[in-house]
This record gives C-alpha cells, structure tokens and sequence, in this order.
C-alpha cells in the first residue's frame, strides 16, 4: 500500500521523481538490508566477537562499510535487472480513477475526528 502511494504521489509536479522512487526502493528493501546485518551480527559472533569497547569500533565500521558496500551493489544489479525489462521509472497507469467529493470526505471523517478527539483531549 505504501509503495501505491508512493508511486501516485510522483505524479504531482512539486514532487521529485528520484526521492519518491529512492523512497519507494528503501522499503522494499529494507527487510533485504536487515537480513544481511543479521546474518553478518551472527558471523561475528560465531567468531567470538563481543563488542565491549571503543577499540571494537574499527570492527564495527568495516562490518558498517562492507554492509554498505554489499547494499549498493544489490541496488546496481536490481537497477540493471530492471532496465533490462523495461523499466521507464514510473508505475504504469492502467486506468485513470478518481476519487469523488464524496469518496473524500468519507476516508477524512475517521483521521479528523480523531483530530478533534486527541485535541479535545489535549486541552482538557
């Protein structure tokens, strides 16, 4: 669902295309990131290491820079991957839906009375 809003959101003109889709690819793959820094807290553990101190900090950064390093080069190769098939960057519209007044004001009504709630609540 965020990843829809996302892309729908890089329709506007004020919104800058590069930051929505950077956005958008940090998401889908911020679970991707999160394995890998698991897996590498685990091959440093299996080898006994146990971060005690300021002269562990070297290790903690090489382990920083290699999980860097590793996270961009999966992003050049889905980046290729993706330009490969086709990808022009943009989310492909295949009907133009709009939402009615209507349709508005009803997703509003829950978030602004729970507005008028938590600011009712909030000055009493």
């Amino acid at each position: 669902m965020c990843i829809r809003f996302l892309s729908n959101v890089a329709h506007f003109p004020d919104c800058a295309r590069p930051l929505v889709q950077i956005a958008s690819f940090m998401i889908r793959y911020g679970d991707v990131v999160t394995d890998e820094m698991r897996r590498m807290r685990i091959a440093r553990r299996s080898r006994g290491f146990e971060a005690r101190g300021v002269r562990h900090w070297g290790v903690l950064a090489k382990s920083a820079g290699a999980l860097f390093i590793r996270s961009y080069e999966r992003g050049e190769r889905v980046h290729l991957a993706m330009v490969s098939r086709g990808c022009s960057g943009s989310m492909p519209v295949i009907d133009e839906v709009t939402a009615s007044p209507a349709e508005w004001r009803y997703a509003l009504a829950l978030p602004l009375s729970a507005l008028v709630v938590c600011l009712s609540g909030w000055t009493l």
